[in-house]
């Protein structure tokens, strides 16, 4: 069984080092290399110093010798064990036997701190699973006992103690707490939990007790459900990463072609020495010496170890992105656009106002007959809506005690961005914007209704109408307040060079107002679905990488044609988890910042490894090529350079958006 690696420590790397395989070669191998350099001290012919030395060559480099083979011979290709075999070969070839065997310990050194940086980037994802978990107390026949989470099914009723993680995703079925949902939307902050509101696997539960209704098996937890994603993600390589590796499968041949010629040319055109002398290296050394600093391990890990980092802690503080390549696309973001309702607004609208045609002007404490059967028929129509505007019909017609009044419409569908259609007893009826009932009701659309709702309209109101068959029943007023934090983000957004952008289907009294309430210099409003997409193309045509941040359920459309869709409140809704590119798993806006922060930061330390390690390999190169190096030197440079690049890319675990 693999061990997991510690933390990234000088010790963990050794801790992880001593459980390989190799290693327990490699020391003996060390100590019997040093004691054949010391014979000739003890009066032995050297002779036995290189018959030890050669029975340790296979020994220490198996690993190396294999993999190379393997390449070269079934997959056709040079990757870096063959340098290196080759180059331990030539080593020995010119005499220089302990070199090889030094230079072979080095690279697989080199080896285990890729991989052992790697393994640990990746095992922050394992403390995620283990922060939910295995036992639940499930509450059967009156009474609590413990079980395994496997055995749970949809809809068995648990309890959750006070302090106590959640096991599971459910809804709450009796009971009220404090619960901590930091694992999820890695924001420390106490949400008040009652009777029907959903919890989530792995937040933890404050002073009260709480029966909870399983709503998901333990294989589709939310926490669960992040663990496939962001481990997807590392999975799935970032263009640079497909670049760095299409780079590498060129890289190798020219650097033993160049090998090759710094071998032949000298001497067979020069006339200069091949092998060692008194006066310097051979050219044969030299050659052998450009392979090894010429192997390509620290610019193949560069990226991917930097990739693996920045998503891991993108996880951590609730953002979840898809793979690499929407890391380093939100990196690049020139402007992004935002949907308004339940994005930059709270999305929970409320009635603010009813006019019936036929309305008897009551006081607003009174009750208007004509204006509650609006309500009624306006929800019969929204009754299985997901969208805030229907939800707060609902809301109001369950508060006016008419809901029941009329049965959910029949056939009912929706308009794209335009309303609902449906039959109510036996009549088609419709709810929907002024546009769209001056397009379809025109000929019965009463001039009063029109002038109320435009009024409406520049109070900064968002107004659905309602009709009855053909007769136009009146006019409801909705609003949104803005989100607390919106204002905050966008301009942390300004501050990075971000044009921000409203795209809204509202009209254009409320894109308005949300607009002056958060200084926002452009919006578009009155936006059908399509013509939101048509948006988003006209935006990237003029400023280049364009983001598109909603809430992943009523805008996907457009989280799906931009270059990177940003989607938020991704805690417990699945939908949301599979539209975007990047989901903010808390409701709310506040890590948008830090996400681009973290993209900018993954970037700028690519170009950082890619440049120090193509910069230090050639400029070592030229050393090898001058005779200045020994083969050790010229290995410990490539060790250095990896482990120079891997502990930069690791910075990205450690970022802090401040």
């Amino acid at each position: 069984m693999k061990r997991k690696p510690n933390i990234i420590t000088f010790r963990g790397f050794w801790e992880h080092l001593w459980h390989m395989p190799e290693l327990k070669i490699i020391v003996p191998g060390f100590v019997l290399l040093g004691l054949s350099l010391l014979l000739p001290r003890f009066g032995l012919p050297n002779g036995w110093a290189m018959l030890i030395q050669l029975l340790l060559l296979p020994l220490a480099g198996w690993p190396v010798f294999r993999n190379g083979y393997i390449s070269l011979v079934i997959e056709h290709k040079l990757n870096i064990n063959f340098l290196m075999s080759l180059a331990a070969i030539g080593a020995v070839v010119i005499g220089e036997t302990h070199e090889a065997l030094i230079m072979l310990a080095l690279f697989t050194v080199s080896e285990a701190l890729e991989e052992y940086t790697s393994d640990t980037a990746r095992a922050v994802l394992s403390e995620f699973a283990d922060l939910a978990p295995k036992k639940a107390t499930l509450f059967d026949a009156g009474e609590g006992r413990v079980v395994s989470v496997e055995s749970l099914k949809v809809n068995d009723l648990i309890i959750v103690k006070p302090g106590e993680r959640f096991s599971m995703d459910g809804v709450v079925e009796s009971g009220m707490s404090e619960v901590n949902q930091a694992p999820i939307t890695g924001e420390s902050r106490m949400v008040t939990k009652t009777v029907g509101d959903e919890v989530l696997s792995s937040t933890i539960n404050g002073q009260g007790i709480l029966k909870v209704r399983v709503n998901r098996l333990v294989e589709d937890n939310t926490i669960q459900r992040i663990i496939a994603l962001v481990t997807e993600a590392q999975a799935n390589k970032a263009n640079q990463e497909k670049f760095i590796d299409r780079f590498a499968a060129v890289y190798t041949p020219i650097v033993v072609a160049v090998g090759v010629l710094v071998v032949a040319v000298p001497p067979l055109f020069l006339g200069q020495s091949l092998w060692n002398t008194a006066g310097g290296y051979g050219w044969l050394h030299r050659g052998l010496s450009l392979l090894m600093v010429g192997c390509p391990c620290a610019l193949v890990i560069s990226t991917p170890i930097t990739i693996i980092s920045a998503l891991t802690r993108a996880a951590q503080e609730g953002v979840v992105f898809k793979g690499g390549v929407f890391l380093e696309g939100l990196g690049r973001v020139k402007t992004m656009a935002f949907d308004k309702t339940g994005t930059l607004t709270q999305g929970h609208p409320s009635i603010k106002k009813v006019k019936a045609v036929d309305c008897r002007e009551v006081e607003p404490e009174e009750r208007c007959e004509p204006c509650d059967d609006l309500i009624a028929l306006a929800s019969a129509l929204e009754h299985h809506s997901s969208h805030p505007l229907g939800q707060a019909v609902l809301a109001e017609a369950v508060s006016r005690g008419v809901a029941e009044r009329y049965a959910a419409a029949e056939q009912a569908q929706n308009l794209d961005g335009k309303g609902q259609q449906g039959y109510v007893n036996g009549k088609l009826a419709t709810v929907g914007s002024l546009a769209h009932f001056r397009e379809a009701h025109a000929d019965h659309l009463p001039n009063k209704v029109i002038t109320q709702t435009l009024e409406a309209e520049k109070a900064g109101q968002t107004t659905m109408l309602v009709c009855d068959g053909e007769v136009v029943r009146g006019f409801m007023g909705v609003e949104d307040l803005v989100r607390p934090e919106a204002q905050q983000v966008l301009n942390e957004l300004h501050d990075l060079s971000i044009d921000t952008v409203m795209l809204t289907g509202d009209n254009e009294g409320v894109a308005a107002r949300v607009g002056q309430s958060l200084g926002l210099k452009e919006y578009r409003a009155g936006l059908l679905p399509a013509e939101k997409l048509d948006a988003l193309d006209d935006l990237k045509a003029r400023d280049g990488s364009v983001a598109m941040v909603g809430d992943g359920i009523n805008d996907s459309p457009a989280i799906a044609r931009a270059d990177v869709g940003i989607a938020m409140g991704g805690a417990g809704n699945a939908q949301v988890l599979e539209t975007a590119d990047v989901v903010l798993m808390n409701d709310d806006l506040s890590r948008l910042p830090f996400a681009v922060k973290l993209a900018r930061f993954a970037n700028l330390l690519i170009r950082q490894n890619v440049t120090v390690s193509l910069g230090l390999k050639f400029l070592v190169a030229i050393l090898a090529i001058m005779g200045l190096t020994p083969l050790w030197v010229a290995i410990l440079a490539d060790v250095g350079i990896s482990l120079a690049v891997t502990l930069n890319g690791l910075r990205g675990m450690r970022f802090a958006a401040n």
